[in-house]
């Protein structure tokens, strides 16, 4: 009987060690980092969560972004990027948005309408423009990281640009305002 209590041990610790993280260990967002140095918000989240207007149980219109103090003289163009760390098959980009000017230093996007001269790229729906949130019912609260994104060269990127390619230009960022909303199906 003292001989097997060793593998019972090293199995018990095994499935602790199984049953640690998995699941339930918030995913990491794939996003690229840089100083957080960007003011982004929305008045369409409230108390951390997105209004369900914004997501398939609503209009699914997309939310009204504020942005300000982009780093003058350094950066040429902002990029948003909305990413739900938490889809079941990886991370789901739902909105990218650049081409815009950061010369301006701030901006309003009510209801997803930016500025003259703003592209939309690709969701990982592959349709361009927003994908409104429909996490599955039962599965909890996702997260939507909103990020927006100031660089210091043009992204050069045309109009439907795929999720992946839009994030290659975000390396060297030199600068990234972001906030998490959440939403939840019942």
């Amino acid at each position: 009987m003292g001989a097997g209590r060793p593998l019972l041990a090293a199995l018990a610790a095994a499935a602790l060690i199984t049953g640690c993280g998995g699941d339930d260990e918030p995913a990491a967002s794939t996003l690229p980092t840089a100083p957080d140095t960007i003011k982004l918000s929305s008045p369409n989240v409230k108390d951390g969560k997105l209004a369900a207007a914004n997501t398939c149980d609503g209009a699914g219109k997309p939310p009204t972004i504020v942005w300000r103090e982009v780093p003058a003289g350094i950066a040429v163009e902002t990029v948003l990027v909305v990413e739900d760390p938490d889809a079941k098959d990886g991370a789901f980009i739902h909105w990218t948005q650049y081409g815009m000017s950061a010369a301006a230093n701030a901006g309003l996007a009510p209801d997803g309408q930016f500025p003259t001269g703003t592209l939309s790229g690709k969701n990982s729906a592959g349709k361009e423009g927003w994908a409104p949130p429909c996490p599955p019912e039962g599965d909890g609260p996702h997260r939507y990281i909103f990020s927006m994104y100031a660089v210091k060269d043009a992204t050069a990127l045309q109009a439907g640009a795929e999720p992946q390619a839009v994030l290659d230009k975000l390396k060297g960022a030199v600068a990234r305002g972001t906030f998490t909303a959440t939403y939840e199906r019942k």
